[in-house]
């Protein structure tokens, strides 16, 4: 590992406005040198100052060490607002994959029992799991009526529906429904586009993947998670596909109206956001809940999806197999949370854009005694992190840390340097197996492509807010 992981906090950055001169504006960014240098050129350090001018912004802007541009927030930023103090909701605070996150499940399987079956299982992932852009056919297409019950209800629609079992809704973030869902606040196309999309996986960095167990750092929360050295473990990747897209491309241009009819200024208009407490500042609120509570629906299919197709390749009865949710977060998502501000709770809107929510034992909705599982994936190529929140995060963050491993370089720039490799079996090579439905999808998803992830999460460790739990290391991955 690079000698190089001290906790960098970037404060009072300096935003040019030639009509007023020069404006101090706070923004905090948590990161290794290295990761630092790996930004500055691509512009995610200035969305960081842009962010902190949003009106009614609370303490910093903050960035995750998983930093790197995206459309509005930099991917990995956070930003609160107070809704009393004129705060306002930003749709590029959230991103166009509403809720997109990540499922860690844990099982009975060992390593030694399943390293001669791995071929099979991850060609039944494939077979079982819809993939790719525009993927569709994991369950039946659904009505209106039923549709609205999707975006009320959330993992519980799923479950009610034989998806999994109401102790899944315990290990899931919010318990896998987000209030203030407003089914009327959807429009027409976003309807369509997710009708045929629950259970599917969709296409870019998304995945299902098999993982071993490999290293344990915090050996009592490991236990209470059922986490154990040699032991497989599932995660899965995705988000609320195309509903969750169109939901977010409708309201940019509501609150690109919203701006100005509010009177807001603003020094980059990919930020175009309204008051929380506006008619477009609630009804973004309600849509952007209905597309979250989508992809919780979305994910409790895919979960049953894994545990039916592993049945199938190793024969086995469900119980050898003790397919068990260990938690589910999102990591794209706007939510009205109580912190603590200078020895006073205020309701905020906090915005977490690539970056997750991280709480500890305290004030969680979480079942586990230890705290909230925090769940930080690598690329296919790398390994991934379990992790644990800590009270560091309340008090520096707004709750939150890192959500993965974070962008170098374009996935146009990452076909064009590896898009002639024969990239699958370069993996195999190196003990991985790949199924992708697209050959361009791995060549996007190359590791290179990534920062190192193990980095990413020391960082957020060494800071206190995130803590290392347990890693793993990928066996068989699915992708689009």
């Amino acid at each position: 590992m690079s000698g190089d992981i001290r906790l960098r906090q970037v404060r009072d950055y300096l935003w040019e406005i030639p009509r007023e001169g020069a404006m101090r504006v706070p923004g905090r960014v948590y990161a290794s040198e290295s990761m630092i240098a790996q930004v500055r050129g691509e512009g995610g350090l200035d969305q960081v100052r842009n962010v902190a001018h949003l009106p009614g912004i609370v303490g910093y802007s903050l960035a995750m060490p998983d930093i790197h541009w995206g459309y509005g927030f930099p991917i990995g930023g956070v930003a609160a607002t107070d809704p009393a103090d004129g705060g306002v909701i930003s749709p590029g605070g959230v991103g166009y994959d509403i809720n997109c996150g990540v499922r860690a499940l844990t099982t009975r399987l060992e390593l030694a029992a399943v390293r001669e079956r791995l071929d099979p299982m991850v060609q039944a992932l494939f077979r079982h799991i819809p993939t790719g852009v525009g993927s569709s056919g994991a369950i039946d297409r659904v009505g209106d009526a039923e549709l609205d019950r999707v975006m009320v209800e959330g993992a519980r629609w799923a479950i009610k529906r034989g998806y999994g079992t109401d102790d899944d809704a315990l290990h899931t973030e919010e318990q896998g429904r987000l209030p203030g869902a407003d089914p009327g606040a959807v429009g027409a196309r976003a309807r369509e586009r997710g009708r045929e999309q629950l259970g599917t996986l969709g296409s870019g960095n998304h995945f299902a993947e098999i993982d071993v167990i490999e290293e344990i750092f915090h050996p009592q929360a490991a236990e209470e998670f059922g986490l154990r050295p040699g032991g497989i473990a599932v995660q899965i990747h995705t988000g609320s596909r195309g509903f969750g897209h169109q939901v977010c491309d409708d309201y940019l241009r509501v609150m690109g109206r919203a701006v100005r009819r509010h009177g807001i200024d603003l020094p980059d208009r990919q930020l175009a956001c309204a008051p929380v407490e506006s008619e477009e500042g609630r009804s973004y609120l309600g849509a952007m809940a209905c597309a979250a509570n989508y992809a919780w629906a979305n994910r409790q299919t895919i979960m049953a999806l894994v545990e039916r197709a592993l049945l199938e390749a190793l024969q086995i009865p469900r119980r050898e197999l003790g397919l068990r949710l260990l938690y589910d977060v999102c990591h794209n998502i706007a939510k009205l949370e109580t912190h603590a501000v200078e020895g006073r709770e205020r309701r905020l809107c906090v915005h977490r854009k690539g970056a997750t929510r991280a709480y500890p034992p305290s004030g969680t909705d979480s079942p586990w005694r230890s705290g909230q599982p925090v769940l930080v994936p690598g690329d296919m190529g790398s390994e991934s992190y379990i992790c644990l929140g800590r009270p560091e995060a309340l008090r520096q963050t707004f709750g939150s840390t890192c959500h993965g491993a974070g962008r170098v370089m374009s996935r146009r720039e990452a076909v064009r340097r590896f898009g002639g490799r024969d990239l699958t079996a370069h993996l195999r090579a190196r003990g991985i197996l790949v199924r992708a439905k697209e050959k361009g999808t791995l060549a996007e998803e190359m590791s290179e492509a990534y920062k190192d992830v193990s980095q990413v999460v020391e960082v957020m460790h060494q800071a206190g807010i995130s803590l290392k739990v347990a890693r793993l290391r990928p066996l068989a991955v699915i992708k689009g």
